[in-house]
């Protein structure tokens, strides 16, 4: 299966995660002693992946990649898309190939499969939570170093849309710069100047909106603002600007923050708060 993600580099992810565990690159004296010692060369398995309790998965083909890394040859059958919701017992992939390879890429491909299977679950639980009112869940910049195009991958598989990918693709104007700046406004006409085109601002308070939104800001990020207070802010902007809430919104409060009205919904906790998913491999020697 092919798996591509823009500015993700597959094989060099492949490379160096295995590297960590087996102490060397891959092709230059990388060893696993315990399945050197163990294991017989020549050793055929079998294996099956499979989901121990219900979740949405994400992760596959990256689980695939480790296997064909050490075994080129390997047979390789993926019984779940990607983004598929699974009950627990429901088998996710089956394997046949070198018993040594196997073993050595095992951890590798359930650490990545696991880890980015439990971001789109959980995402997927805010996204239910919130069907039917019109609003749209992002996530956000709380990835782990290295890992944000594989999290933010996971997140989509998950229902949710990405906000901004890095510092790169939209200002951002939170309240360290508008303290260096000496107001919103302010702030946001100096991103303007520069000749951002998407230029997103926080505010704090109801009166910050109007100097925000005049000054060039077409995306206003209300953060902290209990819904009564949300339902006011996004009255007083209506159509001038996209609207997001933003701030510890949790499973229990997401459903009244989105019936306020709020285009957008970013969730710190989907990239890292995501408990690994409970996903299984079982080999057997042929």
């Amino acid at each position: 299966m092919t798996f591509a993600l823009d500015r993700f580099d597959l094989d060099a992810f492949i490379q160096s995660t295995l590297t960590e565990d087996l102490g060397a690159p891959l092709h230059d004296g990388g060893r696993d002693v315990t399945s050197e010692s163990v294991i017989p060369e020549d050793a055929i398995f079998t294996g099956v992946m499979d989901a121990r309790h219900d979740c949405v998965i994400a992760g596959l083909p990256l689980a695939e990649a480790f296997f064909r890394a050490l075994d080129p040859d390997v047979m390789i059958e993926i019984l779940v898309e990607e983004g598929a919701s699974v009950h627990a017992g429901s088998d996710l992939m089956r394997l046949r190939g070198k018993g040594r390879a196997m073993l050595t890429a095992e951890r590798s491909a359930l650490n990545t499969a696991q880890h980015l299977t439990g971001i789109a679950t959980l995402t997927r639980s805010y996204v239910d939570r919130i069907a039917g009112t019109g609003a749209t869940l992002l996530d956000t910049r709380k990835t782990l170093p290295g890992l944000r195009s594989l999290e933010k991958y996971a997140t989509r598989q998950g229902g949710a849309r990405n906000h901004r990918m890095g510092l790169w693709d939209a200002a951002m104007i939170k309240d360290n710069h508008v303290a260096v700046a000496g107001n919103v406004g302010e702030a946001v006409r100096r991103a303007k100047a520069a000749g951002v085109e998407h230029i997103i601002c926080e505010v704090d308070h109801i009166d910050q909106i109007d100097p925000a939104i005049e000054a060039g800001a077409n995306h206003i990020l209300l953060d902290n603002m209990p819904p009564p207070v949300l339902r006011e802010a996004v009255a007083l902007i209506g159509d001038r600007a996209d609207t997001e809430a933003s701030g510890g919104v949790t499973l229990e409060t997401i459903r009244a923050i989105a019936e306020t009205g709020v285009q957008f919904i970013s969730v710190g906790r989907l990239t890292q708060s995501a408990p690994a998913a409970d996903i299984g491999l079982d080999f057997a020697a042929v």
